[in-house]
Formats: structure tokens, sequence, C-alpha cells
């Protein structure tokens, strides 16, 4: 196979012993240095983490990824009306050194910026003030905390800022990090999320929200009165698919409840005059990958019914009923803005693009700002048109541009000498079950010989997620390696629509899997793609798709299968989170198992005969590495050839780059030996 390029500055890189719990890393080959460096190479990227535009539209603000470093990031504010001038750092760090730096608030007056840093004494975050506006001067540190500090935001008259604070529990990492271990009698003290307020004057915390309700995301109202919350009973990471919309008062911590959803509820945004509020609702499966509806409620001026939390608990009052803007739009919304009284604007996913679009909060047309093939960070200024906004794309990495929605300037060049080869990205679209379905597919640099390329279908976690075409190690990777790279947007999927989101209830891996099957088919039929060279990869619910697959076809030659479900009767009673199951399953597994036996690889796992990597992190709570053990043994039992890997210490994401590291190059190496490089002669009989 005919490597692609990658021509980017390369610095020196030590990499630490690895601690797998399993096999040690395969011997290097020619093939493995190879893609080692290239991955070296890719890590010297500079990643744009955040982005931030001042209130008034004259300031950006980013936060950046420092290369060679795990979680350091370095922040920095530029003019936009002056973009030949160097930008400014802005750092907690008294002499300069890398931490982790991020979570960007502007004051009201676009003058100071708030943000959480490691720069103190221990590793936990603590909130930071920072002259912003070119006078200078050392950050400020504002708390001395125990526990985990999130999310500042301003208040609107710039006397405090809001925070999320888990009070004296530094290990509190969220459902996608490492577990913490249990042992004696496991009792259930789950920690507890607050909103807080900390005065910019004299440093003061001031816990405000419910000490019996776990805040998942807020907002100020325009006139700081009050904050509107999404929040759960907790614990939280567990609770979140049953969050409901509330209203905290400042100054009291009084709370009414404004919506109770049917599904999932995220990004909640106040209008301008603050009397109505937005947020988008759906099926999502993952705290944090927003996607949904936009819907908007009206709020009273005086919320006079209150809600109490704790074992006398009384029933919520009276819901004003919300009302969906978005109903029927061929779109996802992600990320909510609401600049202007007369109208909403939202970031989408769109048949496997990016997207800006806006409508009113009363409902009616859809108009699409910008729409286009890449992945977008968008920071919008209270005009509602300018904009900040980071683009990156399948062979562009990130980089910052600012201007008005679409007609944005680049303003950083970050990452100037990174060249991606590839022979063609293209995107996909086939109709199955009379619904129009979408991927991408990404294919090499055609080789000397003209051969057909091998290629590997690589499915998305969630399942409700959707592939955009930004700029990927592990597609680069692969693709340098003369593999195409097909990624498809099946049912479940975000981009076509709540009701596409919702067509995979209580069918995981059947109508899902068709559609892969069917654009599988569409990708040979198109491309110069071998059929006899086919691999399949995915983590978390495209770890489930991937095991799923080998138990169903035998279409594809090889497979890696992370963080999945092998069987869903087991894993409902072992993983953290067991309530993001009832929306999709419908029901327990305890009133009705036979919908979780049904979906279950481990019921099919006699029909494997693919080669079968199962990757898995030790602590992983979401998905509990008992999952890899038990599909990998049945493997071994069989005779099928298999490989079980288990990172040490890491949860349901793999944190540690030397983990991340050897996760992809393993997964290379197993394509590279079991996807062969010629095809198999035909054996003929033996002659009498």
């Amino acid at each position: 196979m005919r490597a692609g390029s990658l021509a980017v500055a390369v610095g020196c890189c030590v990499w630490g012993a690895l601690a797998f719990g399993a096999a040690p890393p395969p011997a290097s080959t020619p093939a493995r240095l190879e893609a080692s460096a290239t991955y070296d190479a890719l890590q010297r990227v500079v990643r744009i983490r955040e982005v931030t535009l001042s209130p008034d539209g004259t300031r950006v603000a980013w936060a950046e990824s420092v290369p060679g470093t795990a979680e350091a990031a370095r922040l920095h504010v530029r003019e936009l009306a002056h973009p030949e001038r160097a930008p400014v750092r802005v750092t907690a760090s008294k002499d300069g050194a890398p931490c982790a730096e991020g979570s960007l608030s502007w004051s009201p007056d676009g003058r100071q910026l708030a943000f959480l840093s490691t720069a103190g004494e221990g590793r936990a975050k603590q909130l930071y003030v920072a002259d912003a506006s070119g006078a200078g001067g050392p950050a400020r540190r504002l708390t001395t905390m125990k526990g985990v500090l999130a999310a500042p935001k301003w208040s609107p008259d710039g006397t405090a800022v809001g925070l999320l604070v888990i009070e004296g529990s530094e290990d509190a990492l969220g459902p996608r990090g490492p577990a913490a271990r249990e042992t004696g009698v496991v009792q259930t003290s789950p920690p507890v999320k607050r909103f807080a307020v900390v005065t910019v004057e004299d440093a003061r915390l001031r816990l405000v929200s419910p000490a019996g309700l776990f805040i998942h995301e807020y907002a100020w109202s325009p006139e700081g009165a009050r904050v509107a919350v999404t929040a759960s009973p907790p614990p939280g990471d567990a609770n979140w698919w049953n969050a409901r919309v509330y209203a905290v008062e400042a100054g009291t911590g009084e709370t009414s409840l404004l919506h109770a959803p049917r599904w999932q509820v995220a990004e909640p945004a106040w209008s301008p005059d603050g009397r109505q509020l937005a947020f988008i609702e759906g099926l999502m499966s993952d705290e944090g990958n927003t996607g949904g509806d936009v819907l908007v409620v009206s709020v009273p001026e005086r919320l006079a019914a209150k809600v109490r939390f704790g074992e006398k608990a009384v029933l919520p009052p009276k819901v004003p009923p919300a009302r969906n803007v978005t109903d029927g739009l061929k779109a996802t919304a992600t990320d909510l803005f609401w600049p202007k009284v007369e109208r909403l604007v939202f970031v989408a996913q769109a048949q496997g693009e990016a997207a800006v679009m806006a409508v009113a909060p009363g409902g009616g047309e859809v108009a699409t700002l910008w729409k286009g093939p890449e992945h977008v960070k968008v920071s919008l200024g209270k005009d509602g048109v300018t904009s900040a906004v980071v683009r990156d794309s399948i062979t562009q990495a990130p980089e910052l541009w600012t201007g008005k929605v679409g007609a944005w300037r680049q303003m950083t060049r970050l990452n100037a000498d990174v060249r991606v080869a590839v022979g063609d990205v293209r995107s996909v679209t086939w109709t199955r079950d009379g619904q129009a379905v979408q991927g991408w597919l990404v294919l090499p640099v055609p080789g000397a010989s003209g051969r057909k390329a091998p290629m590997v279908t690589s499915v998305h976690g969630g399942p409700a997620a959707g592939v955009l075409p930004g700029f990927n190690p592990q597609t680069t990777l692969f693709v340098s390696r003369g593999y195409a790279v097909f990624m498809p947007n099946p049912r479940g999927s975000y981009g076509q629509g709540e009701a596409f989101v919702q067509a995979n209830r209580r069918d995981f891996g059947f109508g899902d899997f068709d559609d892969v099957l069917a654009g599988l088919d569409a990708v040979l039929a198109s491309a110069p793609v071998d059929p006899t060279r086919q691999g399949i990869t995915g983590w978390s619910y495209g770890g489930f798709l991937t095991m799923w697959a080998v138990t169903r076809t035998q279409r594809f030659q090889a497979a890696v299968a992370g963080a999945g479900i092998a069987n869903w009767q087991s894993y409902y009673g072992t993983n953290h989170i067991d309530s993001w199951m009832l929306p999709y399953f419908g029901a327990s597994v305890y009133d009705e198992p036979e919908v979780y036996t049904r979906s279950s690889p481990i019921n099919g796992v006699k029909q494997v005969r693919a080669p079968t990597l199962v990757l898995h992190g030790e602590r992983d709570m979401e998905v509990p590495a008992s999952q890899g053990y038990e599909f990998h043994k049945a493997l071994k039992t069989l005779g099928v050839k298999t490989q079980l890997v288990i990172y040490a210490d890491e949860g349901h994401s793999l944190r540690k780059p030397e983990h991340q590291k050897d996760r992809l190059l393993r997964t290379l190496d197993w394509f590279d030996a079991n996807l062969p490089a010629e095809p198999k002669p035909k054996v003929r009989a033996p002659s009498r």
C-alpha cells in the first residue's frame, strides 16, 4: 500500500512505558515505525479547544493546546480591529510555564476574562480573573477550593462570576473519566454539583442552588436575578437523562420548574428581554454531545410555585407548555444562541455538514446562514452577526476565523505547515427504507499499481452523534497507510432530524447496521475499493456495532472493537449510567429482557470468523471492561483469532497520551496483519 504524506514540524518526543494489563505493544516493524512517526507528527498540530468573542465583538479569546503535553493550554486574546498585531497571552502561571487553562468567560464590558487554571498549588483548577483590555497585569485568583469547578460565567452586572461546584471531591471526573474504585461496603453517596456565585471584589463564594439538585448547565437571565438550569437528582452522572429545566433565584436559591421534557435537554438560552427561554431537546445518548430540536418556553415574571428537594419533595408545579420551533427540520441543533428578541441562532449538523441556522422564537421558516463540509466551533456576538469560529476539515488542521457568519477571515496560522494528502473526500448518500442516509468516504492517494484500496468502516459512538468531515488523526493515519476510510451516519445519528435519531429505538443492531451495510454497497459500487479487504472498527456504541457486525456477516475480514457492549443484559446491571437505556429500550431489562437479548452480540458469537481485537479502559464506568472480557473469552473459546487489551487506570475515554497512541497504532497493526495485501490465489482441486 502506498503511503500518503503529512508534512509538519516535529520536535523530539519521548514516550513513557506503557501499562496495559494485557499484551505489550507489538514489536517495531518498518511499517509501524513509519506510522508512529506520522502519529507523532499529528500530535504537533495545535488544537484550538475553545473560542469566545467579547460581548461588544471587538476582541476574541481562545485556548490552544500545547503540543507534547496532555492537558496544557495557552490562552490568547486578539483585537479584531488589528489582526496584524500579535495576540496577547493571558495566564495565571507566574513563570509562564504551561498548565491546564480554559473555560473562558468575558466580563460584560469586554475588559476582563475569567477562566479556570491549575497554575496554583495542587492539581485542582481554580477561578482566576485577568485584565484582557491590553493594560496587562497578573491574573487574580478568586477561589482556593478543594473540589471541582466548572463553567465560569460573568453575572450581567459584572460584579460576580457564576460557577458550577462540587465540594471536596477532586476525583469526580464525570462518566467518561476513570471510575473510583469501590471496596468494602459499597454505599451510594454521590457528589452534588451546585450553582455558586463568586463576588469579584472580595472573592467570596456563595452556594446558591439546593443541595438536593445536581446542576448540569446554567444560563444567567438578562437582569441577573435568576439562572436557568438543567438539573437532575444526584447521582448526576447517571441521572442526566432525567434532567429538567428549572429557574433558580440567584439571591435566595428558590427553585421553580420551567419544563419537564420527554427526552433530554441541554443548552438553555434566555431571550434578551428575559421573557422566554430556549433549549435543545431530543434523544441524546451522551451528556455533552448535544443534539435535537429547538424548543421555547415562556417564563412568567413572577414564579410563585417552588420546588423542594429531599425526602419530602413536593410535586412540581404546573409546567408551562413549550413549543418546538424546528419541528420536522432535516437537521440537528447542537449549539444555541439568542442574540435578538426576534431571532434565535443555532449551530447544526445537516446531512453530514456543519451549518449555522436561524429561526424566529415563534417558529416558521428556518434560514440557513452558512453550511459547509467541515467541523466548526462557533462563538456569536451580541449583534447576532459578528462571530468567531474554529474551522477544520479532513485536510485542513484547525484555525481561528472571525467576521460575519459565512464571511469569515482567517485570524491564525497555527498549523500553516500541516499538509495532509488524500486521494478524494466524498459525501456518499444512499436510500434505505425510503430514507436518505449519508456518510463520508476518504480515499488514499492512488497507487502506481492501480489496485483497489482496502477499506476500514469506522462507526461513530453514541448512537446519538454524527460524523462531520473534521481533522481526525485516525482517518489521517489510516489514509496515509493506503486505506480508504468510510464513516457512515446511519439511523440514530444526528443530521437528518429528530425522527431519524429516534429511528433505532428498541432496534439496536438491526436498522442502523443494515444502513451501514447499504452504505458499504454504495461505496463499493462507486469507488475504487477492494471488497475482499474490508475492516470495521468503532468505540463505545461503535464498538457494539463492530461486535455485532462480525456476528451477523462475513463481509469484514478484520475488526477492532473498542469499549463495546457484548451483552446488553449483563451490561445493564454493571454500568453506572443505566438510565440512558430506558429511552432507547423503552423498559428496564427486568421488565422486558427479550428486547435486550435480541440486540446482544454475544448471542450470535458462534458466527464470528473475522479476527477481532478488543480494547477497553480498566476503570470504564460507562461500559465496564467486563464487556470486553466477555466477548474476548467467547471468541478465544471458539477458536477465533483475537486479542484483548486493557488500558490501565483509564475510563471510557483514553486520557493518557501513550494509551491514545497505542490504541491507534495497535488498530492499524491489526488491520495490516489481517487484511491481506494480495488476494489469496484460488485453490484448485488436485488432479488425479
